[in-house]
């Protein structure tokens, strides 16, 4: 473990990525703690203590407890989660968007720039909504013109955490958005220790037991993979034949990662937040939407699959697929090129993903209900359940799996054995 610390160390390039990252989360933690002006962040934070096992303490931990201090980061970035989401469900439905998605760079460059607007717009209408609930409540005093300026203060610092998120990505060791929302959960982590450690005997006995078995579970399934042999054929370069070779096409068993789950969290989370809002809704809410209901539970299960088979439709098109393999002579043994070969990669790709996707459900899902029905205390479900164990744990792989690429480059021994 220590050499392969000391070889990634020994890379410039990766040290200077590893230190500007390092920065950015830093930066974003003390925007956590800095309440918007006028703010009283102790009667807030007293509020949010008779708010254990409800959607504003699932939101909480999403923020890394920013929203219980309604700090200048108290929405996380789960306002640009959401954006991403409406966009990639409008880009099927939409021809233009589909027309965008199709040009390459710079399609996928004017959809980034669409959901960029659509995050401020929901991160200004989130704002407005957290302002006016806790006002209700009593535990903010806010005129007109106070009102304004948190909404405006709030929306700011989603827009700055979004390109904070960019900046990781580009300059840093990648996956900038998903990197702020491990940052997030890992706040959390020593209150659930600390609960653990305070529990009773079964607590403290099953739970490890459980959080070790979702790591391994996570990393089994991350890393599986199927793979598609490629046979390629002699071509002619210039004035030499090129003799052809064999290799494989990786399809991963979860290709789409945590995306599903970041995803289906988001969407689940908006019955709840609507319940705080609306008072006429709130026992029906209270009833079937609450984190630790079942039917919100197995809901949010079915919102991981559809998820899964979504997003990786989005990352994977079979017709491309096929196309590529064709110009480049390239083709799987028994099969056809062209439409026979995508025929066969969308047959395999399905087939591959049931497993997977039921894998995110039944993690996800599965240790919460088990933790419910075992009398476990809600600070060690929400801050150390499945959902957030599988973000972190799938975030840090991908994370080291990019550092692991930048390592082959300069022939280094990496982390991944």
């Amino acid at each position: 473990m220590f050499a392969w610390l000391a070889n990634a160390w020994r890379v410039p390039e990766l040290r200077r990525r590893v230190m500007f990252t390092a920065l950015i989360l830093a930066l974003y933690r003390l925007g956590s703690w800095m309440p918007a002006p006028g703010v009283n962040s102790d009667q807030i934070k007293s509020y949010f203590n008779g708010q254990g096992g409800t959607i504003l303490s699932l939101l909480n931990v999403f923020s890394g407890g920013a929203l219980s201090h309604f700090a200048l980061f108290a929405l996380g970035i789960m306002p640009y989660v959401t954006a991403s989401i409406i966009l990639q469900l409008l880009t099927v439905v939409v021809p233009k968007l589909e027309q965008l998605q199709k040009e390459g760079e710079q399609g996928t460059a004017k959809i980034n720039q669409y959901t960029r607007y659509l995050t401020v717009v929901l991160a200004a209408g989130q704002s407005a909504g957290y302002a006016y609930l806790f006002q209700r409540q009593g535990v903010l005093d806010a005129n007109a013109g106070r009102f304004v300026l948190i909404v405006v203060t709030l929306t700011a610092g989603t827009t700055l955490l979004m390109w904070m998120g960019e900046l990781i990505t580009k300059r840093g060791v990648g996956n900038g958005i998903s990197l702020l929302i491990f940052a997030s959960i890992l706040t959390s982590a020593p209150t659930g220790v600390v609960a653990w450690v305070n529990g009773g005997p079964t607590e403290k006995l099953f739970f490890p037991i459980i959080a070790i078995a979702i790591i391994v579970a996570v990393v089994f399934v991350q890393e599986g993979q199927r793979r598609i042999p490629i046979q390629y054929a002699k071509r002619i370069v210039g004035r030499r034949q090129v003799a052809g070779g064999s290799t494989y096409m990786p399809l991963r068993v979860n290709m789409a990662g945590v995306i599903p789950v970041i995803f289906a969290a988001a969407v689940m989370a908006f019955f709840p937040t609507l319940g705080q809002f609306v008072p006429s809704t709130q026992g029906f809410v209270n009833k079937y939407f609450q984190p630790t209901n079942l039917t919100y539970l197995l809901l949010e299960g079915l919102l991981i699959v559809v998820f899964t088979y979504f997003y990786t439709a989005v990352q994977f098109n079979p017709v491309d697929q096929a196309d590529n393999l064709r110009k480049h002579g390239g083709y799987i043994p028994g099969i056809r090129p062209g439409p026979p070969t995508a025929t066969y990669l969308d047959r395999v790709l399905t087939r591959l993903t049931l497993p997977g996707a039921l894998y995110l459900a039944i993690v996800a899902v599965a240790p919460s209900i088990f933790i419910r029905y075992g009398g476990f205390q809600q600070a060690t479900s929400r801050a150390l359940g499945g959902t957030s164990v599988l973000i972190v744990v799938g975030v840090a792989l991908d994370t080291m799996r990019q550092m692991e690429s930048q390592m082959m480059m300069r022939h280094y021994e990496g982390f991944l054995k």
